[in-house]
């Protein structure tokens, strides 16, 4: 199975209805498994650095095939180095993106950022359960 347009929009409003109902201001993108950018929506009040930074966190998820939070702690390692510079620094192993998985495949993440990491990470999670 891949990404489609269904399943982006579907895991975006999962996740956006969670977002409003936690009542915190986000940013959340949902990527295919090559981290290409499928579906982003940045709700009213927040920064404007969320959009690039949720990106990246969700690319990190698909990449990885983990939440991205599994990555802070080895996130100096040359390996996650190696592969955040061959992708120009689009890749941020830090808290709140989880990979969508369908029928044992990665087929994309889904990140957020703008609330705390730990909320960010729920939030993206109630994204990935519309699948």
């Amino acid at each position: 199975m891949a990404m489609t347009n269904a399943i982006a929009e579907r895991v975006l409003a999962a996740a956006r209805g969670k977002a409003a109902a936690m009542n915190v201001r986000v940013a959340i993108a949902v990527v295919d498994a090559r981290g290409d950018l499928w579906a982003q929506v940045r709700l009213d009040g927040s920064r404007w650095t969320v959009s690039t930074v949720c990106q990246g966190k969700a690319f990190a998820a698909a990449t990885f095939g983990r939440p991205s939070g599994e990555l802070t702690a080895n996130a100096g390692s040359p390996v996650i180095q190696s592969v955040i510079m061959q992708q120009g620094g689009r890749l941020i192993p830090a808290q709140g993106a989880v990979p969508l998985i369908q029928d044992g495949q990665v087929i994309g993440g889904v990140g957020v950022s703008g609330a705390a990491s730990a909320e960010d990470e729920e939030i993206a999670k109630a994204g990935a359960g519309a699948l």
